[in-house]
């Protein structure tokens, strides 16, 4: 049973979303990662980049499918986990923390309140 921890925000994509001095770190939630399996590769935007809430701007692939990630809030990429760029089952091992994907700067008008506190995310999840 994957945890949730209640500083995170959460999307219905399975991605989370960390408030930082900067603007918001984001990965993908330990149940996201569990339903993948053992993560083979990641793709991930590039530091520079324009990401729109809600748009596909990377991809996780494990042994058992590839999936998308999904921009959860609208803003401009300022940082990559370049420790992903190797084997990445920092993502399986650590979704939480060292396995983070990347950080943006939050553009006009995102608001991390939009996303789902760790209760509602998990009653989401059913």
């Amino acid at each position: 049973m994957s945890e949730y921890p209640d500083d995170l925000r959460y999307t219905t994509d399975h991605e989370w979303v960390r408030e930082t001095a900067e603007g918001v770190r984001i990965g993908i939630t330990g149940y996201a990662q569990e339903a993948l399996g053992d993560v083979v590769f990641v793709s991930l935007p590039t530091v520079g980049d324009e990401v729109t809430k809600g748009d596909s701007c990377g991809e996780v692939e494990s042994t058992k499918s590839v999936s998308d990630l999904y921009a959860p809030l609208t803003g401009t990429v300022t940082a990559v986990n370049e420790a992903l760029e190797g084997p990445p089952e920092l993502v399986n091992s650590d979704p939480y923390g060292d396995g983070w994907m990347y950080e943006i700067t939050l553009g006009d008008g995102a608001d991390t309140s939009e996303l789902m506190d760790a209760e509602a995310y998990q009653q989401q999840l059913g």
